[in-house]
């Protein structure tokens, strides 16, 4: 029982590795942080991403490049990037703890 039990717990944490963001940022990622804290806990008007919702920071990124969420660089910076590497920032920063 017991080695069986040792083996469902390795599979099961291979598996999240093999699931796991990459611990490299994907391109673009490192931008960001020099607005965006790298904590909730800091305090500014803009939002951190570490731990975020990938579909909010998704959206979000989609409001500015439309326009529709009005800022004063985002609407730049959103249109630099396309919607894969959007997406693949927001999974990467949501991955982050």
């Amino acid at each position: 029982m017991t080695a069986t039990c040792l083996l469902v717990a390795s599979l099961m944490v291979w598996t999240v590795s093999a699931d796991a963001a990459p611990l490299e940022p994907p391109p673009g990622a490192s931008a960001c942080s020099g607005c965006h804290p790298a904590s909730a806990g800091r305090r500014t008007s803009v939002p951190p991403l570490i731990g975020g919702n990938p579909a909010d920071i998704v959206a979000a990124m989609q409001a500015f490049r439309s326009g529709q969420r009005a800022a004063t660089v985002m609407e730049r910076i959103a249109k630099g990037f396309s919607g894969a590497e959007v997406e693949a920032i927001a999974a990467w920063y949501a991955d982050r703890q």
